[in-house]
């Protein structure tokens, strides 16, 4: 129960009336470490309610440690606009009762009436790293009051190019501050980079990581021949399966842009987001998907990590991800806490290796779905059969341990086969070829 926690009546108080007592496992774990001034390095799965589990020890510190005269107090990092915009609301619902004052400082905006409401000091900043270095070089930032950093999305924000500009920014921080990092994923070197630069004795939890299968979300595949076979299956899913709301994952901007064309044809409302997009654009849209008001939203990665969708029940790849991670942050999007998700993806020949090992990476069971009203030529990798000459060399082998059995000689290894049979592996969920497969069989 978050009652059980020493948080201030006041945070207590807004999440009573958000209709939250019991905390998620990530927030258990971490909210009291934070409270007791640790520096954090939390990984833990999209979805398990990391905001609030940075948001609510430090609102808790800046309610017990007034300070008027200081400047901003606490620093939110996050890698997306999207990402920023949607922590500032999670904060503007925690901070009802009290008197903090926050502000969103992101690309996309005024960059001047920026400035002025930083010069008021407000007690939390909350942006991307692009913005923050122009207003740094501006002479507009000054983090000398400051008690929190918080980097969210870190792994992400380290994928995005932003490791030297996160690094520079928490430099002029006061070396005294709080850190907390949370992420999806534990990161590769670029990661252990920031956390041994950033963070003092860091307490390290993991809870949920991406790797973990989201126990109310299931995984399939469509296996495809080709791009037009891929768009006849996602106009038949879109028409057959039931659901409030739905994104379709694209790799590449011009492929959401190419795709979101095709299936204006076959609906109505259907939205396209991506990076190239005007940031109003990108903001009613994301509105308009919240709100109810489109229920097809073609997007690429920009809308895998950290947005909070309610009623969106379906994920569909329309390109296999890149990684065994960006599968899982895509999936993340349905199936969010309490609710049950599918993630569907569709998968050409050229594609299933790259599907088997993010399935391998990620021990996940993903079933291979057949739609049988758009049948292909591709399903799946043939099994390779061991040649004559392999299934000769065998006859060999057993014929001469049947004669020396019987001769009662000491028995002499026999030679290897000239070919042996793979074994198919089956981890994941649907069979990998070790070797090239020789073609695609009929459906």
């Amino acid at each position: 129960m978050f009652a059980e926690l020493p948080l201030h009546e006041r945070l207590l108080k807004a999440l009573a009336e958000l209709g939250f007592t019991e905390p998620t496992p990530v927030q258990a774990a971490a909210i009291p470490e934070a409270l007791a001034g640790h520096d954090l390095r939390v990984t833990a799965q999209t979805g398990s309610g990391k905001t609030a589990a940075f948001l609510l020890p430090m609102l808790h510190y800046l309610i017990e440690h007034p300070d008027h005269r200081a400047g901003t107090r606490a620093l939110i990092l996050l890698p997306t606009r999207e990402l920023a915009r949607q922590t500032l609301k999670h904060v503007e619902q925690l901070i009802g009762f009290t008197y903090i004052k926050a502000e969103l400082i992101t690309g996309g905006e005024d960059f001047k009436v920026q400035a002025a409401r930083m010069r008021k000091n407000p007690d939390i900043l909350i942006g991307t790293p692009g913005r923050l270095l122009e207003h740094l070089e501006a002479g507009n930032l000054d983090f000398s009051d400051l008690t929190m950093l918080v980097l969210d999305e870190a792994d992400r924000m380290l994928d995005m190019g932003f490791k030297d500009d996160v690094l520079r920014l928490a430099e002029i921080c006061n070396p005294k501050r709080q850190t907390l990092l949370f992420s999806a994923t534990p990161g590769g070197q670029a990661m252990a980079q920031v956390v041994a630069a950033v963070l003092r004795e860091p307490r390290e939890l993991v809870i949920n990581t991406v790797r973990d299968e989201h126990a109310n979300i299931r995984h399939q595949l469509i296996t495809v021949d080709d791009v037009g076979h891929k768009e006849r299956v996602l106009r038949w899913l879109l028409d057959n399966e039931t659901f409030e709301k739905t994104i379709i994952f694209t790799n590449t901007r011009e492929q959401a842009d190419r795709l979101g064309g095709v299936l204006r044809t076959h609906l109505d409302k259907v939205y396209v987001l991506h990076g190239e997009k005007d940031h109003k654009v990108r903001k009613q849209t994301l509105d308009k998907l919240r709100n109810g008001d489109i229920q097809v939203l073609v997007a690429t990665d920009v809308a895998a990590r950290g947005l909070d969708i309610s009623g969106l029940e379906l994920v569909i790849n329309f390109d296999v991800p890149r990684s065994g991670d960006e599968y899982l942050h895509r999936a993340g999007r349905t199936g969010r806490i309490g609710h049950d998700g599918l993630a569907i993806t569709l998968v050409a020949a050229h594609e299933w290796n790259l599907m088997s090992s993010i399935s391998r990476y990620l021990r996940l069971n993903i079933s291979q779905r057949l739609v049988a009203e758009h049948p292909g030529h591709f399903n799946g990798p043939k099994k390779l059969k061991s040649s004559g000459k392999a299934a000769g060399s065998k006859k060999k082998k057993l014929k001469k341990k049947t004669e020396a059995k019987k001769a009662g000689a000491k028995k002499t290894p026999a030679k290897k086969a000239a070919v042996k049979k793979p074994a198919p592996d089956t981890q994941g969920g649907f069979a990998t070829p070790r070797k090239k497969p020789r073609g695609p069989v009929e459906a």
